[in-house]
């Protein structure tokens, strides 16, 4: 079963509520590999969708604020995505987060996570 919960992390142009974030990339990754784990009976975990979903949205939010402000101040953004609406899906998401090596993904929240990953797929050229 594919965690579309994690298809709003990646929406970097997608503005959503931010809230205060508090769970670091390892954390987050635990949780929804176990949650992905479930399958067809993830769908009885909506605290902890909810809870993943929302973690995801605020670290989809302020990557995209750091891409703007970037923009605005004249400084190089971390990633350059393409013009239109962009996505990934769970899968994609979840294989990038992946390959940060986990004694980093302890270290980073779900922003710098996010960062790296969408840097990774949208670098910026020149």
């Amino acid at each position: 079963m594919r965690l579309a919960i994690l298809v709003a992390a990646v929406l970097a142009a997608t503005p959503s509520v931010a809230t205060a974030q508090n769970m670091n990339a390892q954390l987050f990754h635990e949780r929804a590999t176990a949650l992905k784990k479930k399958g067809a009976m993830a769908i009885f975990s909506r605290g902890e969708i909810k809870a993943l979903m929302t973690e995801g949205q605020a670290a989809g939010l302020k990557a995209r604020e750091h891409r703007l402000a970037a923009a605005k101040s004249g400084t190089k953004a971390r990633f350059c995505p393409p013009e239109g609406k962009q996505s990934m899906d769970s899968t994609e998401f979840m294989k990038r987060l992946s390959a940060i090596p986990e004694a980093e993904r302890r270290k980073i929240d779900m922003s710098e996570a996010t960062l790296r990953i969408l840097a990774a797929k949208y670098p910026c050229r020149g």
